[in-house]
């Protein structure tokens, strides 16, 4: 495997800010995320929601009128909210099974432990916490490995301490793993456009990349098949999702790496939006 670390480089303190997803019944999905998952409502209107913790969005459901029937097309394969200690994930375990969430699996990836459900629409949701760095499988040219193995779900329940009022101040969204048509087309775009590091190249299947030392902010997968068709106005799933910067010079600074390079959009705001070659909306705000 060949790291790939590209002559231009996304901020390392860039991190994924939310997720927008489109959705046919607004009020149950809003219903879910909150009293299953454990967001917050903090803004609420006929046609969207605002999800997230302590006034930071990190979910937006937006309703769509007429969807489409659910069909092999590129967007989201999961959103991953990431806890900030081992407690928290052991709450929210137990809080899981208590409510007979939707869980459909619980994975340590050597870097981190993670809990995975689909929402009731299809969307798949990671729940996961990072392990200590040190921990971590990290090659000398970078490689960040990871594993796939049984989590020790007895002892993370043991680390909770049993309540449960949703996720904890401190989470986020760690990161966002993406069904695409082209995993070099895509590769190429996040290092090269984006200035992602490719940080681990699973056979001929997976990506994945990061800012900074990072293992992963995006996943990105071929397992529906290669060159599947982009979503379309109409169609549930991920209508964008959105990186966080530290500054405007930030954003300034990847403009001018676009310029000449890429179509893209800037708001009034400053903030950038790009298509990458999935047809998946990324927006770069600060």
């Amino acid at each position: 495997m060949t790291v790939i670390i590209p002559t231009f480089q996304l901020s390392a303190t860039a991190h994924i800010g939310r997720v927008a997803l489109k959705v046919a019944n607004l009020e149950k999905m809003t219903r879910f995320y909150q009293e299953i998952i454990g967001l917050q409502v903090l803004e609420q209107n006929a046609n969207q929601s605002m999800l997230g913790v302590d006034d930071t969005v990190l979910l937006e459901l937006q309703k769509v009128q007429n969807p489409l029937p659910i069909t092999p097309k590129t967007g989201l394969y999961h959103v991953a909210f990431l806890l900030p200690t081992r407690k928290d994930l052991g709450n929210a375990l137990r809080h899981y099974l208590t409510v007979k969430a939707p869980v459909i699996g619980a994975s340590d990836h050597g870097y981190s432990e993670a809990l995975y459900l689909n929402d009731p629409e299809g969307n798949g949701i990671e729940v996961y916490l990072d392990k200590p760095q040190s921990e971590w499988d990290i090659r000398a040219d970078g490689e960040i490995v990871g594993v796939t193995l049984e989590m020790d779900a007895e002892a993370v329940i043991a680390a909770s301490d049993g309540t449960w009022e949703g996720f904890p101040k401190g989470t986020i969204v760690g990161h966002v793993h993406l069904k695409v048509a082209d995993l070099m087309q895509t590769e190429n775009f996040f290092t090269e456009v984006l200035g992602l590091s490719l940080k681990n190249n699973f056979g001929n299947q997976a990506k994945f990349f990061a800012t900074g030392d990072y293992h992963h902010h995006i996943g990105s997968n071929i397992w529906l098949g290669k060159n599947i068709p982009a979503m379309s106005e109409n169609d549930l799933g991920l209508d964008y999702f959105s990186f966080s910067v530290p500054t405007q010079a930030e954003l300034d600074r990847l403009e001018e790496h676009w310029k000449n390079q890429i179509d893209y959009t800037k708001e009034a705001n400053g903030s950038l939006t790009v298509v990458d070659p999935n047809g998946i909306t990324i927006k770069f705000e600060k």
